[in-house]
């Protein structure tokens, strides 16, 4: 059963939060470009204030999950792969 769950964590888990932590990367990205491009657009800063904090949940979401992850499996002994 450790092994299984090792290897879910190797193949599926990990890689999964690997992709959404990349893609709220890129939101906070796209928000800081739009902030910045439209500087003079008080409602397009908004927008890309908006994305800025979206994008932070989303690293903050995804650096929770991972420690979250950590915690469970040190706490079995599951080794990881």
């Amino acid at each position: 059963m450790a092994e299984f769950v090792a290897r879910l964590n190797a193949v599926i888990i990990n890689p999964l939060i690997v992709l959404l932590f990349a893609l709220a990367a890129l939101v906070f990205a796209w928000g800081l470009l739009q902030f910045v491009a439209n500087s003079s657009n008080d409602e397009a800063r908004e927008k890309g204030k908006k994305h800025m904090l979206y994008g932070i949940l989303g690293i903050f979401i995804m650096v929770a999950a991972v420690s979250l992850i950590n915690l469970v499996l040190n706490t079995f002994g599951i080794s990881t792969i």
